[in-house]
């Protein structure tokens, strides 16, 4: 187990490295939720309200997870912003396992958009 919590890891900061070399940023959990929101809404506003933020970021958690049937996409709001629901109960973890369990998903994102070996 801890073989696969390490690769994880690994895994992990070669992906922060990656989007650092395309983007200048080496981004934490929260910066990499806010660009797969802004990928998945697909605009190119660059200024957003802490609310939009925090919008985005709930995107991306939905979108990632969807990649598990836990939720689906309803549709899009008159705005072009897609709305999300929930279709399968989430694993009950902690703090911890939960930050894996989206960085595991990430790292699966991220592997189909740019098509790498992270």
């Amino acid at each position: 187990m801890e073989h696969a919590k390490e690769d994880l890891q690994v895994r992990w900061l070669k992906l922060r490295i990656l989007l650092k070399q395309r983007f200048g940023i080496k981004p934490d959990m929260d910066g990499i939720l806010f660009l797969i929101g802004v990928q998945e809404l697909g605009t190119a506003k660059q200024v957003y309200t802490k609310e939009q933020k925090q919008d985005l970021m709930h995107i991306a958690v939905c979108t990632l997870l969807a990649q598990s049937g836990y939720y689906v996409l309803e549709g899009f709001d008159g705005e072009g912003w897609p709305h999300f629901k929930l279709v399968k109960a989430l694993p009950a973890f902690n703090v911890f396992e939960q930050e894996n369990f989206l960085k595991d998903h990430a790292l699966l994102y991220f592997e189909q958009i740019f098509k790498t070996d992270n």
